[in-house]
């Protein structure tokens, strides 16, 4: 994936603290009671900090006419809201909830201990991302803004001219970051430029941002907003592309990894936590993907001595990238390929399923704008059930990709991957606290195990796809804490993802910057997919012919995407009920 997300922001908490009334007529509250107060607290102040997170989980946002305040001021205020939160939190006897609210404390104890652990970091003042940067989530948040009354045009219109605002306190609290020692890589800096070029290579009427006028009939309103296109969005792209080049570019940081920057060990351990919703220190995920990469290696070098005659690791993978039968012939056919192993992968995941979704999912080439700046094929939820989630195919370097690396990115993103997981728990959520909880473990770590489902399912068309979804898992569990932590170079980065044949030099570079801009994000996907393994294999072994894969895959799906520790207590519970008594 993938599936992308801001840390640190998404979650971010203003204004009112949740306090019941002291003498009160009514009764004390239940520990159940507070807690779903709590967690409508938490969805309603989240909403009020980005009103754009509804676009992205299918809540109602209270208005379509502003962004997120990211300056010191409204920051500091969200952290003391948090503290409020996590403090009422804290003094709930967990112990005395049920099932339900006990998985609705796990996922609000988790953003709110997970988002101040992060503080430490201070990423505001380092936010430049070509990965997730306000430059590619504006684009999406035109397509989704609402035009279809006069006040809600109104709104759009309030909203998209304030950008250059908006892009005065990004500016502001990147000098700020300068001044502290904070920075991002200049190699990131570049790619972000180039997306910004991008963007201001189009007139009004073909921007990326063009979409509410585009969506509406009122031509008032269409010449307005192509107006507002023209006088205020591009000119502040322009500013801040001016900024990066000329002020920002010679100040960044040329080494990759956060030990460069203030507390750069503490604020690592911080991400760790973020990401994968574990207590793992980096030495314990470090020292558990060498152990993992090692079992992949063998049962590559297992599948390559049946295919190729060989064990040899670099043999085998030099056989791979230099089969005919592996490559494509043109960006169509990579296009054709992905899609129909798409729709081919929903039918065959059918009987593993006590239910499947009826959202679709469609496959889509990356907008102009986004090509060859680094961001890798992926995943884009829908909220609207009606509408269909995207797979996002970057074919970039379609002549370099082998088929096998494509069938394993479009399984892990579509069926049984991604949009499996994701559509299930939108489908199914009953809370909006449930509807806005995310983290990337449990995400990611699906859409691994549902790599090694596919195999199950037969969908690999050959033993070249069986060797490449083993090639490159867990390595992220290496590379990333190596580079941040560790002293690994990009040069070491670059090489260790090549050896696996899944990345040639450009991609093997990007990489590397996704891991810069990234930290601890890429360790996720193991994480989580190991912890997925390792509780079906639990549960196998404790239920013997009792066991139902399609009862287990509904037990981890059902409660949408919470914390790992959560998960493991779900899954437990669930072995205990099917015993015999």
């Amino acid at each position: 994936m993938t599936f992308l997300s801001s840390p640190g922001r998404a979650f971010l908490l203003p204004g009112l603290a949740l306090l019941w009334a002291a003498g009160s007529a009514h009764a004390a509250p239940s520990p159940a009671e507070e807690v779903e107060a709590l967690a409508a607290q938490v969805v309603a102040l989240s909403l009020e900090a980005d009103p754009t997170i509804a676009y992205f989980t299918g809540l109602t946002p209270p208005t379509h006419g502003r962004f997120a305040d990211h300056s010191p001021k409204a920051l500091r205020a969200l952290e003391r809201q948090e503290d409020a939160l996590l403090t009422r939190l804290n003094a709930i006897d967990a112990k005395a909830l049920p099932g339900p609210s006990l998985t609705t404390h796990a996922i609000l104890r988790e953003m709110l201990e997970a988002g101040r652990g992060l503080r430490i970091c201070h990423s505001e003042q380092w936010s430049l991302s070509h990965m997730f940067g306000w430059q590619l989530q504006f684009p999406e948040i035109a397509e989704k803004q609402p035009i279809e009354t006069a006040d809600l045009r109104a709104q759009a219109l309030q909203r998209w001219r304030s950008v250059p605002r908006y892009v005065d306190t990004e500016i502001a609290q990147l000098r700020t970051g300068l001044s502290r020692g904070y920075s991002v890589p200049k190699s990131v800096v570049r790619r972000v430029i180039q997306q910004l070029d991008g963007l201001l290579a189009a007139q009004a009427e073909a921007s990326a941002f063009y979409s509410p006028a585009k969506r509406s009939e009122d031509p008032a309103f269409q010449k307005a907003f192509a107006s507002v296109i023209t006088t205020q969005i591009h000119p502040a792209l322009k500013k801040y592309r001016q900024f990066l080049d000329k002020t920002y570019l010679p100040k960044a940081r040329d080494s990759l990894g956060l030990s460069a920057l203030p507390n750069g060990k503490a604020c690592y351990a911080a991400y760790l936590r973020f990401y994968t919703t574990l207590d793992r220190s980096p030495q314990e995920v470090f020292d558990l993907g060498r152990q993992t990469v090692e079992k992949n290696v063998a049962e590559v070098q297992s599948l390559g001595q049946k295919t190729f005659g060989t064990s040899g690791f670099a043999e085998i993978i030099s056989r791979l990238k230099t089969d005919p039968a592996n490559r494509f012939t043109s960006e169509d056919e990579v296009f054709t390929y992905s899609r129909a192993l798409v729709e081919r992968a929903r039918e065959a995941s059918a009987n593993s399923f006590l239910k499947m979704p009826s959202q679709p999912i469609e496959v889509r080439p990356y907008p102009d704008y986004m090509k060859g700046s680094g961001v890798s094929s992926h995943y884009e939820f829908e909220p609207d059930p009606k509408k269909p989630a995207r797979y996002m195919l970057q074919l970039d370097d379609w002549k370099e990709l082998l088929r096998s690396d494509a069938a394993v990115t479009a399984l892990h993103e579509a069926w049984p991957g991604h949009h499996m997981q994701i559509a299930t728990a939108s489908a199914a959520a009953q809370t909006d606290i449930a509807r806005l909880a995310f983290n990337s473990a449990y995400a990611e770590g699906w859409a691994r195990y549902a790599e090694a489902l596919s195999e199950e399912l037969g969908l690999y068309d050959s033993d070249a796809a069986k060797m490449a979804r083993r090639a490159w898992p867990a390595r992220g569990m290496v590379a990333d804490p190596g580079l941040h932590l560790y002293g690994w170079t990009r040069e070491q980065v670059t090489a260790y993802a090549k050896e696996t044949g899944r990345f040639n030099q450009a991609v093997a570079e990007e990489l590397a910057d996704r891991i810069a801009v990234m930290p601890g994000q890429l360790t996720a996907y193991d994480s989580g997919g190991l912890e997925f393994r390792a509780l079906r294999t639990q549960a196998e072994a404790a239920l013997g012919p009792r066991f139902d894969l399609r009862q287990f895959h509904q037990v981890v799906l059902e409660n949408g995407t919470i914390p790992l520790l959560q998960l493991r207590a779900n899954v437990e519970a669930w072995i205990q009920s099917q015993q015999p008594h």
